[in-house]
Parts: structure tokens; C-alpha cells; sequence
């Protein structure tokens, strides 16, 4: 199943990655291990945000895909079912 996962990080705990000059490796690891379709960064709702579409074959992957945020940022992780222009469609054919 096709998920984003929104992690909004903590402002301190960015800062400190920054001034240290670990967060691109930190970025790098995560997203190396996650593999994600799509990465998006930017600022939302003020914060430090990393917009992630990942491909979850199993519910097992969600602890893998939060903790890297959680642990290493102090994040706040969301992770919402979605799909692309293909599942909408695979999805509304199943209605008629």
C-alpha cells in the first residue's frame, strides 16, 4: 500500500543536526533505508517538514519508517493510506 508519511521535526533537535553538520547524513541514512517513491522537504506550519510517499507491502514496515524520524529528530510522525492517478482509477472502476 502506497503511504505518505509526513514528519514534522523538531525545531531544537534540527537545529542541533544542523550546527553539528549531521543532518544531511542523517537525511541520507533515512531515506536510504526507506527508499521512498517521492521526498519532499519544506517548511509547514512553521516546522522543519519531510513529505515521504512510500511503497508498504506489509503493516510490519510501520515501526521501520517512523523511528528513524522519531529517534533521530523527535519528530512528529503521520502516516496516511494514499494513491496515485492509476490506484484512483484501478479503485473507481471497482464501484460500478
Amino acid at each position: 500500500m502506497r503511504v505518505l508519511l509526513k514528519a514534522t521535526l523538531d525545531t531544537d533537535k534540527a537545529n542541533e543536526a544542523i550546527r553539528s553538520g549531521k543532518m544531511p547524513e542523517l537525511m541520507k541514512e533515512t531515506l536510504d533505508h526507506l527508499k521512498p517513491e517521492a521526498a519532499y522537504f519544506g517548511p509547514m506550519g512553521g516546522r522543519r517538514t519531510a513529505l515521504l510517499v512510500i511503497d508498504m507491502k506489509d503493516s510490519s514496515e510501520l515501526p521501520p519508517a517512523g523511528e528513524p524520524f522519531f529517534t533521530q529528530f523527535n519528530a512528529e510522525v503521520e502516516i496516511t493510506p494514499v494513491m496515485n492517478g492509476e490506484d484512483l482509477q484501478k479503485g473507481l472502476s471497482q464501484l460500478r
